[in-house]
C-alpha cells in the first residue's frame, strides 16, 4: 500500500494490489475521518494501522463515496466507526452486497474476514458539512459513475476526495455518460488544489485542466465511435474497432485495466443506444397538444 500526506492531517493511501483503488484520512486532534476502504481486507487493516498507530487517533467516521466493493466492503473492520454516505448507496450494498461478497468468497477466501456493515447516516440531496479538527469536509453528491456517487472536500486546502466520479479513465458502466460528464465539468471549474480520483494518482493543480479536458474528449470520442458502430452492416466488428488510444486514453492507465474497462464502456454504451434506437416513437393523443 501506498501512502502520501497530502497536507496538514490530509492523507492519501492507494492499493497495490487491485487496481490502484484510492483512500482518505482527514485527522483532528481526538479521531478520523476516513473516505473509502480499499479492495482487500490486508490493505484496509493496514490503513487502519496507521492511522491508529502512527497517526494516534481512532477512526470514528468513515464517508462511503458509492457502494462499490473496493471502496465500501472495509466498513466492518471499523468497530464503532459512523458511516455516512448517499441514501442510495446504503440501498444499493444492501440490495446487491451480501451476493457479491458471497461471490467473492467462493473466489478469495480473504473476503471470508469481511463483514458488510451498511452505512449509519445518509444524506439525497444539497450537501453535508462534517468538522474534523481544523478542517471542514463538505459531502456533495456527485453521480456518473455510479447513482450514488459522492465527493468530499477539504474546504481549507481545497483538496477534493472525488471517489469514482473522476478516473484516469471515466467509467460509467453502473452509471450515466452524461451525467459523468456533467460531474467532470462541475470539478473542473472548482478552483481545487487536488483531485484524489478513486483510483490512480492525485491531480495536481496544473493538471487539472488538462484531466478534465482528456476526460470530457474520451467521453465524447466513445458516444461518437459507438453512434457510428450502430449504422455499420457489421456492428459487431465496427466496435471491436473502437480501441482505447482511438478514444484519447492509453491502455496502460490502471494496472492495464484500462482496456478492459474501455471495452465495457463501449459494449454498455452500444446495448443502450440500441434500445434507444429501436424504441416505438410515441404520439401524443388527439388533443393533447
Amino acid at each position: 500500500m501506498q501512502r502520501e500526506r497530502i497536507s496538514e492531517n490530509v492523507y492519501w493511501f492507494q492499493s497495490d494490489i487491485y487496481a490502484q483503488v484510492t483512500a482518505g484520512a482527514v485527522t483532528g486532534p481526538h479521531w478520523a475521518v476516513l473516505i473509502d476502504t480499499l479492495a482487500l481486507p490486508e490493505e484496509t487493516l493496514a490503513m487502519r494501522a496507521f492511522i491508529e498507530e502512527q497517526l494516534g487517533v481512532p477512526v470514528r467516521y468513515i464517508i462511503n463515496t458509492h457502494y462499490h466493493a473496493d471502496h465500501a466492503w472495509g466498513n466492518g473492520f471499523f468497530p464503532g466507526a459512523t458511516v455516512i454516505s448517499h441514501t442510495l448507496c446504503r440501498q444499493l450494498l444492501e440490495q446487491r452486497g451480501p451476493a457479491a461478497l458471497e461471490s467473492a468468497r467462493r473466489q478469495n477466501a480473504a473476503f471470508k474476514q469481511v463483514k458488510l456493515v451498511l452505512p449509519h447516516l445518509t444524506f439525497e440531496q444539497g450537501s453535508l458539512a462534517l468538522r474534523v479538527g481544523k478542517k471542514n469536509l463538505v459531502l456533495f453528491p456527485t453521480p456518473g459513475h455510479s447513482t450514488d456517487g459522492i465527493s468530499v472536500l477539504v474546504e481549507e486546502d481545497r483538496v477534493l476526495f472525488a471517489g469514482d466520479a473522476f478516473l484516469p479513465l471515466p467509467y460509467f458502466v453502473d452509471g450515466d455518460l452524461d451525467t459523468l460528464a456533467e460531474t467532470i465539468r462541475m470539478i473542473g471549474k472548482m478552483g481545487l488544489e487536488n483531485i484524489v480520483q478513486g483510483h490512480g494518482d492525485i491531480i495536481l493543480r496544473g493538471e487539472i485542466d488538462e484531466a478534465v479536458r482528456e476526460n470530457l474528449n474520451y467521453l465524447s470520442a466513445v458516444r461518437k465511435a459507438v453512434r457510428a458502430a450502430l449504422k455499420r452492416r457489421n456492428p459487431q466488428e465496427a466496435l471491436d474497432a473502437i480501441d482505447i488510444e482511438s478514444c484519447g486514453k492509453s491502455h496502460v492507465y490502471l494496472g492495464g485495466l484500462a482496456r478492459e474497462l474501455h471495452r465495457r464502456n463501449v459494449r454498455f454504451l452500444y446495448r443502450l443506444l440500441s434500445r434507444e434506437e429501436s424504441a416505438p416513437v410515441s404520439q401524443s393523443a388527439p388533443g393533447s397538444d
